[in-house]
């Protein structure tokens, strides 16, 4: 037994057995959100590479699995981003259940969680490049609705992910003379530049940022939240691994021209998506816009020294409020009660806020929270982050405040047309949420304000994540 085997194999065996179980849509949803809660426990709990010792019984779990002539490693200090992976997806599965999402989804998103899990593992890392790529072809199925064509949105995020593939390659095959002659300084610069230019097609950096509201727009919120809290997170992660692992990029790192790349992609990110979001007329596109703002935070929150466990923190109040962003917005987009179905536009969501206050209320709790409102579940951190930033650029830290009221701004717009004028229809409030959808929206919400209130119960527990990248973390 092997922990690639249970982590990377089985959620992709399991996808394609619930592949055929699609039609029974509750059964579905159930074994695939039990299924990643188990792996969760699983990285919790089991070790790698020591003996379990079940009554006479001894049990090893390899840290190594070898699949024609590649490996796929998974060490035990790896466990704890494992334990983050799989209740990620665990969240957004158990949301499906009531925001309708499709038959397709628990299935194809079980088979992505297990290749993303596989790329920061695979060795040689240059194949991490050909899963990303996998993962891109399955998202596009998901993210298109069957029986039509494939939405703009989607294959232009195809089309930017396989322009990132061949970077990487050329990379991986640079590196080989590199590791041969570390002191060549201009093949470790182009190597460099080369894997700047593929991460940068990977993580949407600006101006390759164009699919984020396109697809937020055209596909199920739900859908296109887990793709964007999932890709980009493990994209990062693999980035993290290849610092690990090699000293010469450390050493890039460490003389300053790296970390300002970083902090000028950050704020640039952050900057554009919060002054697209205060024009921004569509709720869907506005998911998109903020994602650029939470992808520009983490590159801040890497580009500073020290600043991994920063990065690390700022996970769970990303994936809470992005959770409750996603599903408000899927319950919104399925309203029987609105003007027009199957659009999330400013002229369609005009005073739906009186039949779905709870939703309404939740959608800007989950905007505000990303813009860094205080004592919400963001703000902790958005306020260390600038705190660090202004200590050393006082300039980065004016325009990333900039971008995040920008997006402040965009949820006051949102409000406003959530609750624009009287709702004539009804004659007033109409409440029509009922049942899953208040136990999942409240719990949502008080998780907001609890993480907000009290950072030091949660935060912590994030921040450890950094220990897996040892090499990364500043000497005692």
């Amino acid at each position: 037994m092997s922990a690639p085997g249970i982590w990377i194999i089985l959620p992709i065996a399991a996808g394609a057995g619930l592949f055929f179980l699609r039609r029974w849509y509750r059964l579905s949803v159930s074994l695939g959100t039990g299924l990643s809660l188990l792996l969760a426990l699983l990285a919790w709990k089991l070790p790698v590479d020591e003996n379990i010792y079940l009554g006479p019984l001894i049990i090893k779990i390899n840290s190594t699995l070898n699949i024609l002539g590649r490996q796929f490693i998974l060490l035990d200090n790896e466990r704890p981003l494992m334990l983050a992976i799989y209740l990620l997806a665990a969240i957004w599965f158990a949301a499906a259940y009531v925001g309708k999402v499709g038959r397709m989804f628990v299935p194809l998103g079980l088979v992505i969680t297990g290749l993303l899990t596989a790329v920061p593992g695979v060795s040689p890392f240059l194949y991490a490049a050909m899963l990303v790529e996998m993962i891109t072809l399955v998202s596009v199925v998901l993210l298109s609705r069957p029986g039509h064509p494939v939405p703009r949105g989607a294959l232009r995020f195809l089309i930017f992910q396989t322009l990132g593939m061949p970077f990487i390659l050329f990379t991986g095959w640079l590196l080989t003379g590199v590791e041969a002659s570390p002191g060549e300084l201009a093949l470790v610069s182009r190597a460099a530049i080369l894997l700047g230019i593929g991460f940068a097609f990977w993580l949407a950096i600006f101006p390759f940022h164009t699919w984020l509201p396109m697809v937020a727009e055209e596909a199920h919120p739900l859908v296109s939240g887990f793709v964007f809290l999932m890709l980009p997170f493990v994209v990062m992660l693999f980035g993290l691994g290849l610092l690990d692992r090699y000293a010469w990029l450390r050493d890039l790192l460490r003389l300053g021209q790296a970390n300002g790349l970083l902090l000028f992609a950050g704020v640039l990110m952050v900057l554009t998506g919060g002054v697209w979001a205060v024009f921004q007329r569509h709720l869907g596109r506005m998911l998109g816009f903020a994602i650029m703002v939470e992808i520009g935070k983490a590159l801040l929150a890497l580009g500073l020294q020290g600043g991994l466990p920063l990065f690390f923190s700022m996970l769970l109040p990303r994936t809470v409020a992005l959770a409750v962003w996603s599903l408000a917005l899927a319950v919104l987009k399925n309203s029987p009660g609105k003007k027009y179905q199957h659009g999330l536009g400013a002229s369609e969501m005009d005073g739906i806020g009186y039949k779905m206050p709870l939703t309404a209320a939740s959608l800007s709790l989950a905007n505000f929270s990303i813009a860094g409102l205080p004592l919400l579940a963001g703000f902790p951190v958005f306020l260390s982050l600038l705190q660090r930033i202004a200590s050393i650029a006082p300039t980065i830290a004016l325009f990333t405040l900039i971008g995040t009221v920008g997006l402040f701004i965009g949820g006051l717009r949102t409000l406003a047309v959530l609750f624009k004028g009287a709702d004539t229809e009804s004659q007033g409030w109409h409440i029509q949420e009922r049942g899953p959808v208040i136990i999942f929206l409240l719990a949502g919400c008080l998780a907001l304000l609890l993480i907000g209130l009290f950072p030091q119960w949660f935060l912590p527990q994030a921040a450890g994540l950094a220990q897996a990248f040892g090499h990364l973390l500043p000497l005692p």
